[in-house]
């Protein structure tokens, strides 16, 4: 194998070793909007009544102070 088959193949791995790293940073930044997503719904639904649970009152009034912090 010629030096320039190995350059190639080298470049050819680097790039497909990105394109998997650009495909894992997308994931998790849909990952984080998807968790965004379900924590600003959780808050709604608790504010509205529809549900209720002792371990997120504690989280969305929290929510509501940094709200009304940021209002401010």
């Amino acid at each position: 194998m010629g030096f320039m088959d190995r350059a190639k193949n080298v470049a050819e791995k680097t790039a497909t070793k990105t394109r998997e790293g650009v495909e894992d940073m997308k994931a998790k930044r849909e990952l984080g909007e998807t968790y965004d997503s379900i924590g600003k719904l959780v808050v709604d639904l608790v504010d509205s009544g529809e549900i209720s649970n002792e371990k997120l009152t504690p989280l969305v009034e929290k929510v509501k102070a940094l709200k009304a912090e940021l209002a401010d």
